[in-house]
């Protein structure tokens, strides 16, 4: 037996074959909630190796890369918002299952029995269809969901694109299995159904064969991502693609696919791109008749309107011409490259913050959250070229400097500390001017 609340290291090859779903029982079984590992934070090195790896395979074989910089940019920008609350607080995906193991369970299975485990797994799978399904068939489960369809590009960078606000609708899904599955094991499974549906998120894949009839494959997900007429509203499988062939939802990949919302919002601002549809709603909710019809907007489908079938009318939904161009950046090449530079620092930021949160007060995280936050919102502004882009980021660089000045940030290479003031001062005296030199010219 495992000493309780020693957490496990995750070797090479586990990391590899976890992004698989490959890992037996007797690694992966354990006894308490504290001893099983972040493997979502461990699968960190294995994202990048991978991004990198679909970006040399495919400009090997097309002679390009794989997406926009602009989009994959916002795509981890949402990831990056997504992981925030933790910094503060358990996922409400592991409190409410607890909560309801804890107070309501009927019986408790081993935890140690690979029947468990295995149970386990299809329990998670299945209930992850239904919450998917549901977060298309329901309007305000959507205006979260919707975040991981805006990319009008389809690769790794997209798996990463998720919503700040879907965990609170899609915990209901598991409760469950707390009756009877020990947390432990139900934390496991809810991190691997994750991590697998990374690397399905590709276009450098084509079939896996006899797999396509098991299992979720970069072919079934393309379709669930396209908004071609044919695509809308199938293949919500997590793991196995068996759920959409029972139920009735299962869609083969054949004409191209067309990525992306089917009314694509043209924007890089993350805060846009997470809550875009929630104002939507907001504004249909008021402008509709009726109490009933009010509620129809909230809790029916995203295409409903008075008048309309639950989900709307297909035929509604834009015809895609295959020839559609994705939204891109209209900035200059040396103001991305500019972006990307701060956007990697933040980063770095970013993940020191989640490896030393045990040390740092309540106030440091709290300065650090606002630091990435204005990050991620002054290179939406920027590559969106809007008019308050220069003012932002003088401010967000002088913040920057305050943070280092009163000790909440610190350099993760201690000798460059002066090379960081250096730097960041000439962003404040650079777009300082920039801004000057606009209100000086009046709107």
């Amino acid at each position: 037996m495992r000493n309780p609340g020693a957490q496990e290291d995750v070797s090479v090859s586990q990391g590899v074959r976890v992004m698989f779903y490959m890992m037996k029982p007797n690694e992966t079984s354990f006894q308490t909630l504290e001893e099983v590992p972040d493997y979502v934070k461990k699968e960190t090195p294995f994202f990048m190796s991978l991004m990198l790896l679909e970006l040399i395979v495919s400009w090997i074989r097309k002679g390009k890369l794989p997406g926009l910089l602009d989009d994959a940019l916002t795509s981890v920008s949402a990831g990056v918002l997504s992981r925030l609350p933790s910094l503060f607080f358990r996922s409400i995906e592991l409190t409410s299952y607890i909560y309801i193991w804890e107070n309501y369970r009927l019986f408790s299975l081993p935890w140690d029995s690979p029947w468990t485990w295995y149970l386990t797994f299809l329990g998670v799978d299945f209930g992850y269809y239904w919450f998917h399904r549901m977060a298309h068939e329901v309007n305000i489960m959507w205006a979260g969901h919707q975040t991981h369809h805006s990319s009008e590009d389809y690769n790794l960078s997209t798996a990463l694109r998720q919503s700040v606000i879907q965990i609170y609708t899609s915990w209901i899904f598991y409760c469950p299995l707390a009756l009877f599955i020990p947390p432990s094991v139900y934390a496991v499974h809810l991190q691997f159904s994750l991590l697998y549906q990374f690397w399905i998120h590709t276009e450098v894949i084509n079939n896996l064969g006899p797999l396509e009839l098991i299992l979720n494959t970069p072919s079934h997900h393309r379709v669930h991502h396209g908004r071609n007429r044919y695509c809308i509203d199938k293949n919500y499988a997590g793991t196995l693609i068996i759920w959409d062939r029972i139920f009735g939802t299962f869609e083969a990949e054949n004409e191209k696919v067309v990525y992306g919302l089917t009314y694509p919002i043209n924007t890089f601002e993350p805060f846009k791109v997470q809550f875009h549809h929630l104002l939507y709603i907001w504004t249909t909710f008021w402008d509709t008749p009726g109490l009933f019809n009010k509620f129809s907007v909230i809790f029916k489908g995203p295409g409903w309107s008075p008048g309309k079938p639950r989900l709307g009318l297909s035929e509604e939904i834009p015809e895609v011409t295959g020839k559609e161009v994705a939204f891109s950046s209209p900035t200059s090449q040396l103001l991305k490259i500019y972006a990307v530079v701060q956007f990697a620092l933040m980063l770095a930021f970013y993940e020191e913050t989640f490896a030393n949160k045990a040390v740092l007060s309540q106030v440091t995280l709290l300065l650090r959250i606002c630091f990435i936050i204005l990050t991620l919102t002054s290179i939406g502004f920027l590559m969106d070229q809007r008019p308050q882009a220069a003012i932002m980021e003088t401010f967000r660089c002088f913040f920057f400097l305050m943070l280092c000045g009163f000790g909440h940030l610190k350099p993760f290479i201690p000798s460059l500390s002066l090379a960081f003031v250096i730097f960041f001062s000439i962003c404040v005296a650079f777009w300082g001017v920039r801004s000057m030199n606009q209100l000086a010219s009046g709107p």
